[in-house]
């Protein structure tokens, strides 16, 4: 497993106009070409008018499913700038679909490049790209006496709390770097002077913002 990739945040969409030329771009987070193949049909059904509907997508941990389509535009003006726009912003499990609705004037091979992998980066830009860090959970358990000293450096630390569960022990669900899981381990037996029990659970991706 990566030790953390890059991808979109959300599902989302955006609209720049050049040349009277409206490109309208859609991008989604996908994990399987199947589901890929799924929201390009979608959206060149929900704008069967537009004259075009080009599109590309990156799937796979080491990136092994790669495919542009330039959708009746020039061969490479289209599907590749998206990918290639994929590529240098290095996102996984991403689909992009640029729809564009002519408007008279014709952009040239290269301003079609410029047109497909611009709109490419602006449905990314305004969406949001995400990083997930692939942690390991590790739940702490403690006495009620200690929950408000564990629970405020908890939260200020670059470990993640995902949640508290309050029963006959107070237990804290944490999730941590995998290079750093034996350094927070001796960290909360020093603040807790050992009275604590210290739990592995499964690996995971959490997902940090980082636009």
């Amino acid at each position: 497993m990566l030790s953390y990739y890059y991808t979109i945040k959300q599902e989302g969409s955006s609209q720049v106009v050049i040349q009277k030329s409206r490109f309208t771009g859609h991008v989604k987070r996908v994990e399987t070409e199947e589901k890929a193949q799924t929201f390009i049909a979608e959206i060149k059904k929900k704008y069967h008018d537009a004259n075009h509907n080009c599109s590309a997508y990156i799937i796979g941990e080491h990136d092994h499913i790669q495919k542009a389509n330039d959708d009746g535009e020039p061969s490479g003006t289209a599907g590749v700038p998206i990918l290639e726009v994929l590529k240098k912003q290095k996102l996984k499990d991403t689909v992009i679909v640029v729809t564009r609705y002519f408007g008279g004037i014709k952009l040239g091979a290269g301003g079609l490049i410029r047109a497909y992998g611009g709109s490419a980066s602006e449905v990314i830009k305004s969406t949001g790209v995400v990083e997930r860090q692939l942690m390991q959970g590790i739940v702490v358990t403690v006495d009620y006496g200690l929950i408000g000293k564990l629970e405020n450096v908890f939260r200020t630390s670059e470990h993640v709390l995902s949640k508290i569960d309050y029963l006959d022990q107070v237990v804290f669900h944490m999730y941590v770097k995998v290079e750093n899981v034996q350094e927070f381990k001796d960290w909360v037996v020093d603040l807790t002077s050992d009275q604590v029990a210290i739990d592995d659970k499964d690996h995971a991706y959490i997902e940090i913002d980082r636009n």
